[in-house]
Order: C-alpha cells, then structure tokens, then sequence
C-alpha cells in the first residue's frame, strides 16, 4: 500500500472550485512544512495526527462508482509535496483515467519536476506567499527568503517549460500592501497571471481563511495562466476544512 494512503485526512466527493472548468474531487493529505499565520486549514496542517484516516476502500469505491461523473482529482493539504509516497498515491490515482492536479507551496521543486516529468500530475496549482523578504513573516518562520526565491524560480522555470500544467496564487493577507503584491507579480514567467485571493480576519486565534465564502478556498487555485483564454477560477471556502467520507 502507498504511504501516502495512510496520510488521507479527508475527501471531498465533488468540487467546482478546486479545479477551474472541473468537477473533480479532492484528497486532503495532512502536515505541512510551513506555519503560516493565516493558514485555512491548520488542524490539518499542523496536528494531522489528531484527526482520523480516511479508508482506502473508500476512496477507491468512490472513484470507481463516480469516474465516469469527474473530470479531474485534486490532491491537497497541508503539504501534498512533503508527504512520502505521494508518486505512489498519484500512480493509484491516475489508474482511473482522470487527469490529477496538485496543490503546492513549492518549496519542494524536485518532487514537483519528478510528478510531471513522469506522467503522474497533469496539472499544479502553486501559492505564491509574497515578495522573497516576507516570507520568514508570512511562514510562520519556517522559510527564509532565499529557500523561498531558490524554490520557486525552480517552479518558474518549469513553469516556463510546461505553461499549461501550471497555476498561480496569491492570498492577500494583511501584511502585504500594493508594492509587495505588484512586486510578487513580477517573479511570475511571462505570460502568466497571479491570481489574488481576499483575506478574511480570524474567526478565532488560531484559524484564519482566505475568503468571504462559506467554502474552503482550493489550495492554491488559480486562474488558467498563459495562453489567450483565461478560465476564471470562482475559488470557495470550505469552512471546516475537508470532511470524511
């Protein structure tokens, strides 16, 4: 069994939001490698080991009862990048013939080329924090400024590479004005589109969202970059983060 399986935290049966121009469902794998303070989903981020794992037969009774209704599997978190046996997980996946798209900070470049390269991810959405000197700030600590420039630019350039597989996002949250995002902006490859998402305060310490709906914002969806048609992504908020099957 893939380890990655044992990671599963919640499943979400059908999403518009999660994939722009999709209807997919989506995989929330638990633990990050960041702590940012305004993170959506941080149960899940940070104390995945308090929550329950989600059966493999499920999931897999799921997917074979409903393909033929999908467009698309969406694999989140937390951090799906840092999670061992996520090739293996995103090999399982693509088995029912739908394209599979995943969520990412981009600090883990390699594991990102890896999936694309050999044909397990069609698709990435990755979040874009903010200008290089902000990111000890906007990571909870976790992330300096050059691991954080040192990444991503390895996500641009295959970004630059392979146009269409890739997303990008912004969260406005309350440290970053104007300049920080027009400066955000420019690392972007060209022909791409940062998509900027609105902040919502806190509805207690420690739980912070990324919009005013009532729905979970995707991980980092995005609108449809490069090319002359640019999908609007009307992204959500899911509350209470992922729900069991």
């Amino acid at each position: 069994m893939s380890s990655a399986w044992h990671h599963i935290h919640g499943f979400e049966r059908l999403s518009l939001c999660d994939w722009p121009g999709r209807s997919s469902c989506v995989i929330f794998l638990g633990g990050c490698n960041m702590r940012c303070p305004t993170c959506h989903n941080w149960q899940l981020a940070w104390e995945a080991e308090k929550l329950p794992v989600l059966a493999r037969k499920d999931i897999e009774a799921y997917l074979n009862a409903r393909r033929t209704w999908l467009d698309g599997i969406v694999i989140t978190g937390g951090e799906a990048t840092r999670v061992s046996g996520l090739a293996a997980l995103a090999a399982d996946l693509k088995a029912y013939g739908l394209p599979l798209k995943i969520d990412s900070n981009g600090l883990c470049p390699d594991v990102l080329e890896s999936l694309l390269r050999e044909g397990l991810a069609d698709a990435f959405s990755i979040d874009v924090k903010g200008p290089w000197r902000l990111y000890p700030r906007l990571s909870g600590g976790t992330t300096s400024p050059e691991e954080a420039q040192t990444s991503l630019e390895r996500v641009f350039t295959l970004a630059r590479e392979f146009p269409e597989a890739f997303m990008f996002r912004m969260t406005r949250v309350p440290i970053l004005a104007d300049a920080d995002v027009a400066e955000a902006r420019t690392y972007l490859p060209k022909g791409f589109t940062l998509k900027i998402q609105d902040f919502v305060p806190p509805r207690r310490a420690q739980h912070a969202e990324a919009d005013s709906q009532t729905r979970r914002a995707s991980g980092n969806v995005v609108d449809r970059p490069h090319s002359g048609s640019h999908s609007q992504g009307a992204e959500g908020q899911r509350h209470q983060g992922p729900t069991a099957l």
